[in-house]
């Protein structure tokens, strides 16, 4: 882990054993010491990111019960030895298709659903490649604690086209992968799906 942001994790750590005590505790001076945990993550957040207070308490204030992790979820598409990504309107870079899981939504449904609302194919969700934990990757900083897991997918049918949230559709090979949008994928990432291309027979990663 990049040690430069020790403090990032020491915040979601606080936030975590806050939002837990407020699920579970019954005191009233318990409650009181666990959303004064919840208060200091705040002020930490504000003072050393960007954010605002009222953003990063919107953040926070919609997380209750046991604290667990997000979950990330990416579509892997190849077709003639090239990779799918789509441009995201968001930082106007590229992106595997995926987004957060959705709840009532099993991993292979939510892939299919992003995919579909991201680049305009339906597929069909083939194998795991990876379930990588966020920290361990070059991201930019973020509040929360994400699992990422990449999906492998073929395609049955549709056309490319730009969704909501995305602007543009392309196949790449691996020497021509455009501006990434790094909070979503990393080069490293997208060079190890490739992997899995050379190498069908290659394990799934779990790190």
């Amino acid at each position: 882990m990049n040690s430069g942001i020790e403090w990032l994790e020491w915040v979601k750590r606080i936030q975590a054993i806050a939002q837990t005590g407020l699920a579970y505790s019954k005191d009233v001076y318990d409650l009181e010491r666990y959303e004064e945990l919840r208060a200091l993550s705040i002020e930490i957040l504000e003072n050393y990111t960007s954010v605002s207070a009222d953003q990063i308490k919107l953040h926070f204030g919609s997380e209750t019960g046991y604290a667990t992790p997000k979950v990330d979820i990416r579509g892997v598409v190849f077709q003639n030895d090239k990779i799918l990504l789509v441009r995201e309107k968001a930082d106007n870079a590229w992106a595997l298709p995926g987004g957060w899981a959705d709840i009532g939504y099993s991993p292979s449904e939510v892939v299919v659903k992003e995919i579909e609302e991201e680049s305009g194919y339906i597929t069909t969700p083939k194998r795991v490649l990876a379930v990588l934990d966020k920290k361990f990757h070059n991201h930019p900083p973020e509040q929360y604690h994400v699992y990422k897991m990449f999906i492998q997918c073929e395609i049955a049918a549709g056309e490319p086209k730009g969704g909501v949230e995305t602007l543009e559709v392309g196949f790449f090979n691996r020497e021509e992968i455009p501006t990434l949008s790094l909070e979503r994928n990393t080069p490293a990432q997208i060079q190890t799906m490739f992997q899995f291309l050379d190498n069908p027979q290659k394990t799934t990663i779990i790190d």
